[in-house]
């Protein structure tokens, strides 16, 4: 049931936190020399700020897995487009969105179903083409749009339930790689596409 809906995938969508990555978030104290503009003052119960208390200034960082960048890169040679849908803001993800050639990069979303919309619009694509990888129940309105709804080991209970596959990894190693490699391996591209991309960085060509 689930091939014959691979088969038609030409976008593959991801959650983030749980499935880009293993889901812990991980906050730093922003060094010296961040201006004062962007440094909130801690605030105490009766609702001033507490000059003695640290500042809430801080630095997000996120940890990806290397193949799960090799995933998106082999996607994107099998012709499938590729972008995330976050409810977070955060400049880590948006790097190494940039880093892998991501074709959508949607944060700070409430709605994911309308940020779906949009693309579909952009992309004169039906919902049926499109793929999308998710680990909470936030994800289910979406999952439930898509013609191929895919969850991770580490997601909930309910997501699971709603999902046509679910990765053999969990999120943040390597489930964005076993999503691509069964749509890929679905619609018969997956070992020409291995090929190329082997050739292609051992100075041969296929």
């Amino acid at each position: 049931m689930s091939k014959p809906r691979a088969k038609k995938i030409k976008l593959l969508l991801f959650d983030v936190d749980g499935v880009m990555t293993d889901g812990t978030i991980w906050f730093f104290p922003a060094p010296p020399g961040v201006p004062a503009a962007n440094r909130e003052p801690a605030l105490g119960e009766d609702g001033k700020p507490v000059l003695a208390a640290p500042s809430r200034a801080f630095l997000e960082a996120k940890g990806f897995h290397a193949h799960d960048g090799t995933g998106i890169t082999l996607a994107r040679l099998g012709g499938l487009k590729t972008g995330l849908i976050t409810k977070r803001i955060s400049e880590t993800v948006a790097l190494r969105a940039r880093d892998l050639r991501m074709d959508y990069v949607c944060q700070g979303v409430e709605d994911k179903v309308d940020a779906l919309e949009e693309i579909l619009k952009k992309e004169r694509m039906t919902a049926a083409e499109v793929a999308y990888v998710g680990d909470d129940v936030i994800d289910l309105p979406v999952m439930r749009r898509c013609g191929l709804a895919v969850a991770v080991p580490n997601a909930r209970e309910e997501v699971k339930d709603e999902a046509h596959i679910i990765t053999d990894h969990r999120g943040g190693e390597g489930a964005v790689r076993d999503a691509v490699e069964y749509i890929l391996q679905a619609q018969g591209k997956w070992h020409e596409v291995v090929e190329g991309y082997v050739a292609a960085r051992s100075g041969r060509r296929s």
